[in-house]
């Protein structure tokens, strides 16, 4: 039995599905299925069954080990910190955000925080699903989480405050006519937000009931946008990270019954008392208006002479 089993069975109880929790760790089902299976046999007993609906449910042994399981992980990394206070090296940082703010500005604002803390803190990033972030910082898989609020359980284990306002709309190709018909029958163009029903493109999807059909998804924002300025479809994108497109004559607006529309960026912790000092430094951070200043022109970069290259961002997983 590992850590690493034992965080991957509490991430597809809490998240209700292989799918979900593969999505979370940013690695394959067939990935999760295995390791679920290692931790199956080493107990002699299913923990989680498949029900008619295409749910999950628990076994009696799998409610049982839940509970525990996630103080094992806490326990595990409260341990790491610990060795890596004792050997003097750097805090550990690890930031989920959303598939556009892990993008556009999330690298930015990774950088200029590694700026002011220098090598004190080590960071890495990764894409999480707006339904994924608040199991990923509550069995301390994450330290922070930006994206969409992720709601209250009523528990008290995580804190979540609004971070930033921006707009959301849809653009297409700057000299590609007006799509006929309703905005359902379109060919949208999307990244993988478009397929998080928490996430802000997925949200308007939904609203506007686009059907399943009429949507294509690309591995990144930019190759969807690149898509819709040639004239492939229409993207939802935020109103002040293609600004710039727009100006170039590149892309331009169109007007939906849902967009223009309020989009909130949040900020995800755990509650005081149990997160790191590198986590309450970067929430310090992005509450200053530096980060402000990133996130409304996150291209805009740092100063040569604030520039610190020893900074460490990777992409994570299991």
């Amino acid at each position: 039995m590992t850590v690493t089993q034992l965080s991957t069975f509490v991430l597809v109880a809490r998240l209700g599905s292989v799918g979900a929790a593969a999505r979370a760790l940013d690695v394959s089902e067939s990935a999760v299925s295995q390791t679920l299976a290692a931790l199956r046999a080493h107990f002699g007993d299913p923990l989680i069954r498949r029900t008619g609906g295409g749910g999950m449910r628990l076994t009696p042994a799998g409610a049982r080990l839940l509970p525990v399981a996630s103080r094992m992980v806490a326990l595990s990394a409260d341990a790491e910190a610990a060795v890596r206070t004792a050997r003097g090296a750097p805090d550990e940082l690890r930031v989920v955000a959303t598939s556009t703010l892990a993008e556009f500005v999330l690298p930015s604002l990774a950088e200029a925080f590694a700026c002011r803390s220098g090598p004190r803190t080590e960071t890495s990033f990764g894409v999480a699903a707006g339904s994924g972030m608040r199991a990923l910082v509550e069995n301390r898989l994450a330290d922070v989480a930006l994206g969409p609020c992720p709601g209250d359980d009523g528990g008290g284990e995580l804190v979540s405050e609004p971070l930033f306002r921006a707009r959301l709309v849809v653009v297409t190709g700057a000299r590609t006519p007006r799509p006929p018909g309703p905005p359902h029958r379109w060919p949208w163009l999307v990244d993988s937000s478009g397929t998080d029903p928490d996430a802000d493109s997925g949200r308007l999807l939904r609203r506007l009931e686009v059907p399943e059909a009429n949507v294509r998804v690309f591995p990144n924002q930019t190759a969807a946008l690149a898509a819709a300025a040639e004239g492939t479809g229409v993207a939802p994108a935020t109103e002040h990270l293609v600004s710039p497109r727009v100006r170039r004559d590149e892309l331009r607006l169109l007007e939906t019954p849902a967009t223009p529309s309020d989009a909130t960026w949040h900020v995800t912790v755990a509650r005081p008392g149990h997160r790191s000092p590198a986590t309450d430094a970067f929430l310090y951070f992005l509450r200053t208006p530096a980060a402000t200043r990133i996130m409304r022109a996150p291209g805009a970069g740092v100063p040569p002479s604030r520039f610190r290259p020893p900074v460490y961002v990777t992409l994570w997983g299991a």
